[in-house]
């Protein structure tokens, strides 16, 4: 599975004129499930963007997870988008192609697992639509944007 974790002041997602998902400061995380991936890539994925120490501590260091933004306990919102486009192969000429994206039935499962490990883990979680015209809007914080990826186990 594919992330791109962009820390940030404040992000929402709207869908038709409204509002569906808003975070204050936090992670926007755009999520993406490719071929061959399972709940497995999904729970470790997960556990990665739970423990990034990205938020500076007392000392402006980089180095509070989410959970911890100040120190104190204080906890950040995640805003999980489902995007596909993040399987994007791009080597072969101008036309991205989206064959490595897991089928559109598997991306949605896979989705929808992730969002609901992250609800039972975190206690701020507000999603986009999946398969969704969406507009998103954010303020990347820093800015800090990290792509992360989990690769299904070698067989």
């Amino acid at each position: 599975m594919l992330a791109l974790v962009q820390r940030v002041s404040r992000a929402k997602v709207t869908v038709e004129s409204a509002v569906i998902g808003e975070i204050g400061r936090g992670f926007l995380v755009l999520v993406c499930a490719e071929q061959g991936d399972s709940k497995a890539e999904a729970d470790k994925l997960l556990a990665k963007i739970l423990k990034l120490r990205v938020f500076n501590d007392a000392n402006g260091k980089m180095n509070l997870a989410i959970q911890n933004l100040d120190g104190a306990g204080t906890t950040g919102g995640l805003l999980l988008v489902s995007q596909f486009t993040l399987a994007a192969e791009t080597t072969g000429g101008n036309r991205p192609s989206f064959t490595n994206a897991a089928a559109p039935a598997l991306g949605r499962e896979l989705f929808d697992y992730f969002v609901a490990q992250a609800r039972a883990m975190h206690p701020i979680v507000q999603t986009g639509r999946f398969a969704t015209e969406m507009a998103v809007e954010l303020v990347n914080d820093g800015p800090i944007t990290i792509p992360m990826r989990v690769a299904p186990a070698a067989n």
